[in-house]
């Protein structure tokens, strides 16, 4: 919510010169939103290990799941119908009007 917000406040999707301060180091999900904002800086006062040992929320697994090759994860994923899955990104790469990201 708060990277939505300040996008919006902006008018941009990106966080150029921007930083981030958080309680704690940012999970896998925050972390991935976060890249995609794009800011120049995280500060974070707990680190994940914290978070882990104190709260239970240990995110270590997802990042050695990431590591892998995705059909060697825990939840395998596989490629299918790539050529027909690339139409939409083809359809929008020609639209003069697309928001670049």
């Amino acid at each position: 919510v708060a990277i939505r917000n300040a996008c919006k406040a902006l008018g941009t999707y990106q966080l150029d010169g921007c930083e981030i301060y958080t309680s704690c180091e940012p999970c896998p999900m925050c972390l991935g939103a976060i890249y995609w904002a794009r800011p120049e800086r995280i500060v974070y006062a707990a680190t994940h290990q914290d978070a882990a040992e104190i709260a239970g929320f240990d995110d270590r697994f997802i990042y050695e799941e990431l590591e892998r090759p995705p059909e060697a994860r825990k939840i395998p994923a596989t490629c299918l119908l790539r050529e027909e899955g690339l139409e939409p990104f083809k359809e929008w790469r020609a639209k003069p009007d697309r928001d670049l990201y």
